[in-house]
């Protein structure tokens, strides 16, 4: 079916975008979970808005302080502005061969991921970590609202000047971290998304060779009707 525009009117203020992504994130696991092999399962990881309580965490380690008379480390040497990931659109798939280990992730990219420097350099160095410790990845960005590529962000920073940007405002991408002969590199699949088309269908590879297909258009196409979304078809 077609994909439609979840961030602009008429749909934005039909729908909240953020209920949809939630639901879109649960039906990828779904789906997933009926073509894992046994030792792995999918499950999503929604989180919008999180906020940090730094003043009750302050509160709780003093009163912990003053009752067990725990030792107190000296004043940090310094202190910078940081700030942590604030949504969260995910599903992550485990192996339970040595507990549950994370073996690939696809991620929804939402608003928050694109709106400035800080949340962008948060969602890319999330994203370069899964790569850089062999798990297998898959990025959708639907968002239309903000024009930033994430993706050429994340080739820019683990390929610097050998990778070839990909010029896509919406897109859908998969990367396979793999060795060959002695080298390590990186194959990726790139897909070019447009409100009013169809969405395409991604590897997502697996530590052990598993390679699974992440069917964006019929997950999407559920989640639609699931949700009573009104859907419109080519």
């Amino acid at each position: 079916m077609m994909l439609q525009d979840h961030f602009r009117p008429p749909l934005s203020i039909r729908r909240h975008w953020h209920a949809f992504h939630n639901a879109w994130a649960t039906y990828i696991a779904s789906d997933l979970n009926a073509k894992l092999p046994e030792g792995y399962f999918a499950e999503p990881n929604v989180q919008f808005g999180i906020e940090i309580d730094i003043a009750a965490f302050e509160e709780s380690w003093q009163e912990s302080k003053n009752i067990y008379n725990i030792w107190s480390p000296p004043p940090p040497d310094q202190t910078i502005a940081f700030l942590p990931t604030d949504e969260t659109v995910e599903v992550n798939i485990f192996n339970t061969e040595a507990g549950p280990t994370l073996a690939g992730a696809i991620e929804l990219v939402s608003p928050a991921n694109k709106d400035r420097s800080t949340h962008r350099n948060a969602f890319v160095s999330k994203c370069e970590t899964y790569l850089r410790q062999g798990i297998g990845l898959v990025i959708v960005d639907v968002v239309t609202e903000r024009k930033t590529n994430l993706h050429n962000e994340l080739l820019t920073r683990v390929a610097e000047n050998n990778a070839l940007l990909f010029n896509a405002e919406l897109y859908a991408t998969a990367y396979r971290p793999i060795q060959q002969n002695g080298q390590y590199k990186l194959d990726i699949w790139q897909e070019k998304l447009n409100v009013g088309s169809m969405l395409p269908t991604l590897p997502l590879w697996l530590h052990g060779e598993i390679c699974l297909p992440v069917e964006l258009d019929s997950i999407y196409e559920r989640t639609c009707r699931e949700q009573r979304i009104p859907m419109h078809t080519a």
